[in-house]
């Protein structure tokens, strides 16, 4: 597992976004919280990018109802899709307003 860290790490593309514009992106912090999650740090994952938990879940979600095809698995999916972009608007506007 440790050269896939240590690969990611010395991979990591700059946001362009942040280059040109002069602010972060809506996924700003992603692949660091990425590296950190797969370094079995939950906490700083959480801090670096806190919607990444959920996008994994969905896509989790996802291939689940792709394989299995649950009764209600289009409503799941458009439920946790809704609460994801709202975690991920909301720490937008927070790290806008409040972190820069």
């Amino acid at each position: 597992m440790k050269p896939i860290i240590n690969w990611f790490e010395q991979h990591q593309k700059p946001c362009l976004f942040k280059k040109y514009i002069g602010f972060d992106c809506p996924g700003c912090g992603m692949q660091t919280s990425f590296i950190q999650l797969l370094k079995a740090n939950f906490i700083e994952s959480i801090k670096a990018y806190p919607p990444l938990i959920p996008i994994i879940i969905l896509f989790v979600l996802l291939l689940l109802h792709i394989i299995f095809k649950f009764k209600n698995g289009t409503n799941i999916l458009k439920y946790w899709f809704i609460f994801t972009i709202g975690i991920t608007i909301f720490t937008y506007i927070y790290k806008i307003i409040f972190i820069n």
